[in-house]
């Protein structure tokens, strides 16, 4: 099995094709992921469904928008894709650098609102290594931004590690804690099946934003004071603290490279993971780029070369 570490970039061998709705937008859309050459990183095609047109957005910090409910890459036409999470995370927990993603609408499917379907498809035709040689952020010391009683951190480590604590008033859900090294094996086995979660009581006011159109018991653990909505129940315990660090998993990977280092977070979301991703670019002693062969370091320059633009919007967790 291609490890997390390995010195090679990676793609997937064949195409794979996945629909369903938009979480958010409630609309049908159809997605075919293609392997990518060496160096290209996870580009998104979009096709306009009303004009025919096709724009290419690829995944770097370097267009991200932040909001509270989701990531939506976009460029300055107005063109963009949303809710494109879970699926990065799936691209990142299993240690996939390079993939082209053509859509046809303007929100990724949400599935059953974790990674799992992804990483079933991505499974299913298995994974290729190049000999292009796969680079690393290297975190060298503690960066840390803080909203009012949220935080997030990122310390050297030697591995990805992530630290995240939630903490909600709701009985449902409390406390909760997630320690873990990111591998395929442990995304897999603790994170891919953790799905989006929202309140009932709030459904309305994002259903008037815009947001939640496509939501539903498929695809949401829906919380209604103190109770459960899905029949079935929960997939673990604390699955809402694995969605959490699911979700990091995939807006850290906006960096552009897997990470050397320890995430910490505390009542964090999407608008922590992306003010974490900015304070570290900010930082230029903070990281650097090495490759696990000969652990050469090379210079911060060309942090966005070969990569690309996303943005942010709804997240119903």
């Amino acid at each position: 099995m291609i490890g997390y570490k390995t010195g090679f970039q990676t793609t997937i061998r064949d195409c794979i094709t996945l629909s369903g709705i938009g979480v958010h937008s409630g609309r049908p859309a159809e997605m075919t992921i293609s392997p990518g050459d060496p160096n290209t990183g996870i580009v998104f095609i979009v096709s306009d469904p009303d004009t025919g047109r096709e724009t290419e957005l690829r995944a770097d910090h370097m267009s991200v928008s932040p909001t509270a409910l989701a990531t939506v890459l976009g460029d300055m036409s107005g063109i963009c894709v949303a809710t494109v999470e879970h699926l990065l995370a799936a691209f990142a927990g299993l240690g996939i650098d390079n993939a082209i993603v053509e859509i046809d609408g303007r929100e990724v499917p949400v599935l059953d609102g974790s990674a799992a379907g992804f990483v079933e498809a991505i499974d299913g035709v298995r994974l290729t290594t190049s000999r292009a040689p796969r680079r690393f952020i290297k975190i060298l010391k503690p960066v840390r931004v803080e909203e009012d009683l949220a935080f997030g951190e990122l310390r050297p480590y030697d591995g990805f590690r992530l630290e995240v604590e939630i903490d909600f008033t709701s009985k449902s859900i409390g406390r909760q804690r997630y320690v873990g090294d990111l591998s395929p094996a442990n995304f897999r086995r603790d994170l891919a099946r953790a799905r989006t979660f929202g309140f009932l009581s709030e459904v309305e006011k994002l259903w008037a934003a815009g947001y939640a159109l496509g939501s539903s018991l498929e695809n949401t653990v829906v919380l209604a004071e103190d109770r459960i909505l899905n029949p079935e129940g929960l997939r673990w315990p604390d699955e809402f603290v694995r969605h959490k660090a699911l979700d990091a998993v995939g807006d850290l990977s906006l960096l552009g490279a897997p990470i050397l280092g320890c995430y910490r977070s505390y009542r964090g979301g999407h608008r922590l993971n992306f003010a974490m991703v900015k304070a570290l670019v900010a930082d230029p002693e903070a990281w650097t780029y090495v490759t696990p062969a000969a652990r050469r370091e090379v210079g911060h320059a060309d942090l966005s070369i070969g990569l690309g633009a996303p943005a942010f919007a709804a997240d119903v967790s």
